[in-house]
């Protein structure tokens, strides 16, 4: 299976991805965001010296219950990192020969006024939380070469789906990820730049979860990447009583090893060294 990004590609069956976040905001739902965009550059270098093959970088907080910022909030913060990504990892270097090196930059945002502006600012994979309500951000990553991660969502990002109900959520995924995957190669963006997302605790109650990583595979039918946002979700809180994001990081490895055993190619986390040693581990034991 191919990966396609502007200058490179990459080909699966690889070692799961590692896809570091980085909060260039001050309302991270984990409380590891920062507005220092130079605490933010020295974080992300972190995270690419303890493995991370990506570096997902978000400008405002994903937190459904906070309103957006500005369009030219985002700008502005979006553009203090990039802008200073290149020097701070100059003199960096991978931590294994599997690593992808340099890091791909990940922009996690939606507006496709912030979209446009940022994708050519090194960007190789927009990271859509909104879910790809029209075709307009597909069309900025065919124009640019970049990369698309479609979210499975319903409704505005920025706005709580508490109360959403699925009869059969994974039913739900399959007709929208055919739905999105047309809109985006009617666009002009090829199949092979295309990585999907199911959108744990987006719209989704814990059984709703708890399924997708059950039934997980289902979704390899696309023949395109799956991400998996696994890292100190909600429903991770849920299932063992832990209310406070950052101790949930040995449920999150749990829930990479549920992931890669049945598909998943890339892991969103915040702790990228525990991911970094569980992925090797599990690729050293498939591999025996």
């Amino acid at each position: 299976m191919l990966w396609k990004l502007p200058v490179r590609e990459i080909t699966f069956p690889h070692r799961p991805l590692v896809m570091g976040i980085v909060n260039v905001n001050d309302d991270s739902f984990s409380g590891d965001g920062t507005l220092d965009c130079q605490a933010a550059l020295e974080q992300a270098l972190r995270q690419a010296e303890e493995g991370a093959d990506i570096i997902d970088v978000g400008a405002e907080s994903a937190r459904t219950n906070r309103s957006a910022v500005s369009i030219e909030e985002e700008v502005r913060r979006f553009r203090g990192f990039l802008n200073g990504w290149p020097a701070a990892i100059r003199n960096a270097g991978p931590k294994d020969e599997a690593q992808v090196w340099p890091p791909i930059l990940s922009a996690n945002t939606w507006r496709p006024e912030v979209v446009e502006t940022v994708l050519p600012l090194g960007v190789e994979l927009l990271n859509d939380m909104g879910g790809l309500p029209d075709d307009r951000n597909a069309r900025l990553c065919a124009a640019s070469g970049a990369s698309l991660l479609i979210m499975h969502s319903v409704g505005e990002p920025k706005i709580p789906h508490l109360h959403q109900q699925w009869p059969d959520v994974m039913a739900a995924m399959d007709t929208f990820f055919a739905e999105k995957i047309a809109m985006a190669t009617a666009a002009g963006l090829p199949p092979e730049s295309i990585i999907l997302d199911p959108g744990i605790d987006f719209a989704k109650q814990r059984d709703d979860n708890l399924r997708i990583f059950r039934e997980l595979g289902k979704l390899t039918r696309f023949g395109r990447p799956l991400m998996i946002p696994v890292s100190r979700k909600t429903m991770i809180g849920e299932v063992l009583g832990i209310p406070e994001p950052r101790e949930r990081d040995a449920g999150t490895v749990a829930c990479i090893s549920a992931s890669v055993r049945r598909g998943a190619n890339i892991l969103r986390v915040h702790d990228v060294r525990a991911a970094w040693q569980t992925t090797r581990i599990l690729d050293a034991i498939a591999t025996v």
